[in-house]
């Protein structure tokens, strides 16, 4: 199974959609964790879940830049990140204190005092000087105070009240594979009354939104994993005018890089630097994303500062 985001659209209907299925990133994400830093299962699963979701978020956005996922959680997950940069590039990492038991999920997980929380950011690649991303936080809990039970129903709630878009989500993510279907009501043109005409046309396409959203939930986690993309939207909807576009490929990919951990030791300062220096050695930073390990020795501790005073102590944070 190829790492690939399959976009479609309903034929004259206000619906389209996407399929995601990430096998080898996925499994490259797992891989840099292995031993010790592993995932339990249930977080395996909900970070799968993640990955599948900011894919098809930003599949769905035309938008040059990053997209960031982020679960805080008050439970023993206490951070979930997932990150979807321009080209559909991903990474994602969680960080767990706690005991995770077997069966948990997102409200035992991440909910448990009601103090867990979702937050999708937008970061713009041209982002101007002194600007800040654009940042959305969702409660894990619904309109009447109820823990929600999926991820999915926590992201549909911001894509509606954020983006004024009716979205169904179907996530699912094992061992192997981490997959999902989007479904979302084309947005209309214009904000004006409508007449009678145009109110039954709306009631239409409301329906034609309701009937596909129903088709598309009877898709099981098993068929999201296993099922080729081909068969598995031909299953689903086999008697709608669906039309396919070219595929988009996936990658998973790190940005963190030996320049800018550098940058980022800089920015902690010269003095807590050599302190660490001193007590160990060596300076030796970890990415929590792909794993790599980068070390800085004396000599690489003086260069690094002394080349900044030369620069006029430019530095970039490590993000």
């Amino acid at each position: 199974m190829q790492d690939v985001l399959h976009p479609f659209l309903f034929t004259g209907l206000p619906v389209r959609g996407a399929l995601v299925q990430v096998s080898a990133g996925w499994r490259e994400v797992l891989k840099r964790r292995e031993g010790a830093g592993a995932f339990p299962p249930p977080v395996e699963a909900l970070l799968g879940e993640m990955v599948a979701a900011g894919i098809l978020m930003f599949s769905s956005i035309k938008f040059d830049g990053r997209l960031i996922l982020q679960l805080h959680g008050d439970g023993p997950l206490k951070l979930g990140v997932v990150e979807v940069s321009s080209g559909l590039r991903f990474r994602a990492t969680a960080r767990i204190d706690g005991t995770v038991l077997d069966g948990m999920t997102l409200p035992t997980l991440a909910n448990q005092g009601r103090q867990g929380r979702c937050a999708i950011t937008l970061d713009p690649r041209k982002r101007q000087a002194g600007s800040l991303p654009y940042q959305g936080i969702v409660p894990l809990f619904d309109d009447s105070g109820r823990s929600v039970e999926h991820l999915a129903s926590a992201l549909e709630h911001y894509m509606l009240q954020s983006e004024q878009l009716d979205t169904r989500l179907m996530l699912a993510a094992d061992e192997s594979c981490a997959a999902g279907l989007l479904l979302q009501r084309m947005p209309t043109v214009g904000g004006r009354a409508l007449g009678h005409d145009e109110n039954e046309a709306q009631i239409g396409r409301n329906e034609d939104f309701n009937r596909i959203a129903t088709l598309g939930s009877t898709v099981t986690p098993a068929e999201l994993l296993q099922l080729d993309p081909d068969t598995l939207l031909r299953r689903l909807f086999w008697e709608e005018p669906l039309e396919r576009f070219a595929p988009r490929a996936l990658d998973f990919e790190c940005s963190c890089g030996r320049e800018r951990v550098r940058d980022m030791l800089v920015g902690l300062g010269q003095t807590e630097v050599e302190d660490i220096l001193a007590e160990q050695g060596q300076v030796e930073v970890g990415c929590d994303f792909c794993g790599n390990s980068y070390r800085f020795d004396a000599v690489d501790v003086g260069d690094m500062f002394t080349a900044d005073l030369d620069q006029g102590g430019a530095t970039t944070r490590l993000q």
